[in-house]
């Protein structure tokens, strides 16, 4: 990488491809990333979204930690609980480190996933894990500005549809700065050396 600013596109979504044009910017002391640096990029700066418990929340609540955001939701057949599990796994093998993790999970399906489910999802992963709602209409502004893709698949019934979403997971550190694209399906292993960098830096 040269010391000059990489347009990147990445490509997120599934059932369809969404182009995310993407600024990564070079310093002189580089981090090597195993996933995809996007320093610089001048999207998903910062939401107030509703948890689990009630309690609003935004990125600034947790300075100091490195912070993954995911977007999916409860009744996902594969990639969320897969997902999750992954990340629970990442914070296992960061060690003590792990207590300067924060996931955040942010439904897509706010009309089922009401904050009681939320609560019993993500007691299947990891205590730490919060989830975030929003409404229908405010979903709408946060996934333009997280540049994320969502789509309701109708089912046989009105209450047995799915949701086509965007796979990969944002990583901030502990300033703050969203730094990292990962992808669906990368090794633990693989997304823990990048916190570790985070964290370390």
């Amino acid at each position: 990488m040269n010391k000059r600013d990489a347009l990147r596109w990445i490509s997120t979504g599934l059932g369809g491809a969404v182009l995310v044009p993407l600024l990564a910017a070079c310093s002189k002391e580089k981090l090597q990333f195993k996933n995809i640096d996007i320093t610089g990029a001048d999207f998903g700066r910062d939401f107030h979204l509703t948890d689990q418990n009630g309690k609003e929340r935004s990125l600034e609540d947790f300075r100091g930690k490195a912070v993954v955001v995911f977007f999916g939701y409860t009744m996902c057949p594969d990639v969320c609980p897969t997902t999750l599990a992954e990340l629970a796994q990442v914070k296992k093998l960061l060690g003590s480190d792990g207590e300067r993790l924060q996931v955040l999970f942010i439904t897509v399906d706010p009309e089922r996933d009401t904050p009681q489910l939320l609560k019993a999802y993500m007691a299947n992963f990891d205590p730490s894990f919060l989830a975030l709602r929003c409404s229908p209409e405010q979903l709408v502004t946060l996934a333009r500005n997280f540049k994320i893709f969502y789509k309701k698949v109708d089912g046989k019934t009105p209450d047995s549809y799915t949701m086509d979403h965007s796979a990969g997971c944002y990583v901030y550190d502990p300033q703050g700065r969203l730094r990292l694209y990962v992808r669906y399906g990368v090794d633990p292993q693989a997304i823990a050396s990048d916190l570790r960098l985070l964290l370390e830096a």
